[in-house]
């Protein structure tokens, strides 16, 4: 019987059993995300400039100094004495957000029947809303120039809200090849519990693409509440209707020396969208990545 030898005691100074520190994990955590670091930077970057900015005196602006000092808050004040931002606010989001409503009500039944429903031209037609989403709106602004001003609608935001009733093109092709995603079965089960088309989109395929669909209302919200060539067109003759990206446009142009006020005007109009994208960011990634699935 062969006598047993008695295991020597780890070494308190092995270097391997030293845990590792935090200095360490900083470290280590920055050389593995060295690069979205470094994009994070150079998008954020000037996001910092026109905030810092807007806290600047009109002697600061402009100069080698980059952080303001004293902070002039002064200039939001401003913002609000020399603009109507109320009115620009509710004009966006009248625009914005009927705009949306629409699309959803146009473009969802429409990329359902190109997506689910067996029609006999459904290709021909899903190329011709792909050709029209690549179809420049300078093209056709023309003609419906004439026609809205026939309607006597010019000088209104309604020319740019009740196209999307007539569904979007791109919205059209974001939702159907999201529609494709979902298994067929599940449709089946459905019609068989007697639901019709109309009650296995309401009830079957809208809950189930809720990324695809909000990530399309996200699409047409950011569309809409940024879209500076439409109100130039059909909106700049009336100042009553003007929206938040035309009225920033014009205020600059008039305000050009008083950076530190544009800045100001600039962070407010900014501020709404920063906040839903912050709060949806997680749906419109998932929407986004879940549509190339299938094609």
């Amino acid at each position: 019987m062969t006598a047993r030898l008695p295991l020597a005691p780890a070494r308190t100074g092995d270097s391997t059993m030293r845990p590792v520190g935090r200095r360490s994990v900083v470290l280590l955590w920055i050389a593995e995300n060295a690069l979205r670091i470094v994009l994070a930077a150079i998008f954020l970057a000037p996001i910092a400039f026109v905030l810092l900015t807007s806290f600047m005196s009109s002697s600061q602006t402009l100069t080698a100094s980059l952080w303001p000092h004293p902070w002039d808050f002064g200039n939001y004040q401003r913002a609000f004495q020399q603009v109507p931002l109320a009115r620009w606010f509710a004009n966006s989001l009248m625009y914005a957000g009927l705009a949306t409503l629409f699309m959803l009500v146009s473009s969802v039944p429409a990329a359902y029947v190109l997506a689910k429903i067996r029609l006999r031209f459904a290709n021909l037609i899903f190329l011709a809303i792909v050709v029209a989403m690549l179809l420049p709106p300078q093209v056709t602004i023309v003609p419906l120039y004439i026609m809205w001003a026939k309607l006597g609608l010019n000088g209104t935001l309604w020319p740019l809200i009740l196209p999307n009733l007539l569904g979007d093109a791109f919205s059209i092709f974001l939702l159907r090849q999201f529609f494709l995603t979902i298994p067929t079965e599940y449709l089946d089960a459905a019609r068989i519990d007697g639901n019709g088309d109309f009650g296995v989109l309401a009830r079957v395929v809208v809950p189930m693409a809720k990324p695809g669909v909000a990530a399309a209302a996200i699409f047409s919200f950011f569309h809409a509440w940024n879209d500076y060539f439409g109100p130039l067109v059909y909106a700049s003759e009336n100042a009553q209707n003007w929206p938040v990206a035309y009225g920033l446009a014009m205020f600059r142009g008039s305000h050009g020396t008083d950076w530190g006020t544009t800045m100001a005007v600039t962070m407010l109009v900014a501020a709404p969208i920063v906040v839903v994208f912050f709060f949806a960011q997680r749906t419109f990634v998932e929407g986004i990545t879940l549509t190339g699935v299938k094609g």
